[in-house]
């Protein structure tokens, strides 16, 4: 059972508790630990992104030949020591990377906050960086939507133009199948998201998205509550299509339970759930949906994954030698399916 006022628990650990989350640039990695950013708030939650520790600036990839996804092209060494020091909670000097003009901007103090956010390509590409990480997801969208995402982003905030983003996306895929998507296999989660069986126009329209949270076994929980989905307001409540759907998966030779929705699903349905991970976490309160508004299937993942960040968050509180549950990765040779469909 967690303390009652656990937010304030968190302020004053020493704990620096690090959530790794890897993909493909423009694959969503923010948008699914924003629950966790809107249950603690800033004081508590700050993130860092991998991007900061390239070697080269963009010029300089170009004239060598590389990507940034090759290791070669990063400072990992570097991206070590800065966690191992955020991780005892010391304060860094933290480099820039400047993606508007592909230039490394003067480096700045970086002080960790309790919950720190490390995005990007390799969180999880060495073993002492795996080792500082204490809650690994793996962001993995379906080709097409990872292409639709980039052009999007890149076209709008960064400048480029369709036929350039169609082009380094091409350019990177060697690298990011080599070196990227293996990471998966380490993963306590992956995230899976399609386009809507309602329709691409559904994603496209409203971000409605066919997404599957695929999750390693949980050994433990809080108490015994129940996690449930209130049926009745899913039956009676809900005016739009929706699907949830309980599958196993194998992930890198895991099996994984593998927890898929689609649509839109009534603020009914999502207040229950809120409320039920509020008495399994003491957490509170936890509000994510406007009165009357719908939720999409992406924001029922992120809600079920805070959850289960936040479990394995207590766990660490109440149990100093057992970090999170107990689990068994393989670091073998073996490839991953994460990306290849």
């Amino acid at each position: 059972m967690p303390p009652s006022d656990f937010k304030r628990v968190i302020a004053e650990s020493p704990y620096v508790f690090i959530i790794g989350v890897a993909g493909d640039s423009g694959t969503g990695k923010t948008t699914f630990t924003r629950a966790i950013r809107e249950i603690f708030g800033e004081e508590l939650v700050s993130t860092i992104t991998i991007d900061d520790y390239h070697r080269y600036d963009r010029r300089e990839r170009k004239e060598l030949g590389i990507t940034p996804l090759v290791p070669e092209a990063n400072r990992f060494d570097l991206l070590e020591e800065h966690l191992g020091d955020l991780k005892a909670g010391r304060t860094i000097t933290k480099p820039v990377y400047n993606h508007d003009n592909g230039q490394f901007d003067p480096p700045v103090p970086f002080r960790p906050t309790k919950i720190l956010i490390l995005e990007g390509l390799h969180p999880f590409i060495t073993e002492k960086m795996r080792d500082l990480i204490d809650f690994k997801l793996y962001v993995d969208p379906d080709p097409d939507v990872k292409r639709a995402w980039k052009i999007k982003r890149d076209v709008e905030r960064r400048g480029y133009s369709p036929d350039a983003v169609e082009r380094e996306m091409e350019e990177r895929k060697p690298d990011f199948e080599q070196y990227v998507a293996p990471q998966c296999r380490f993963a306590d989660a992956v995230i899976r998201i399609a386009f809507s069986k309602y329709g691409r126009d559904v994603s496209e329209e409203r971000n409605v998205y066919h997404v599957t949270l695929c999750q390693s076994k949980l050994d433990r929980s809080i108490r015994d509550v129940d996690l449930s989905i209130d049926l009745f307001s899913l039956l009676s409540l809900s005016q739009r299509d929706f699907m949830v759907e309980f599958t196993t998966e194998d992930i890198g030779g895991r099996t994984m339970g593998a927890l898929t929705f689609d649509g839109e699903l009534n603020d009914a349905v999502v207040r229950k759930l809120e409320r039920n991970i509020e008495i399994q976490t003491q957490v509170q309160p936890i509000d994510l949906v406007q009165s009357g508004a719908y939720l999409t299937a992406g924001d029922m993942a992120q809600l079920i994954l805070a959850w289960r960040i936040i479990n394995r968050r207590i766990f660490i509180e109440s149990a100093p030698n057992t970090i999170g549950e107990t689990e068994e990765i393989s670091a073998g040779n073996g490839g991953c399916e994460c990306g290849r469909r």
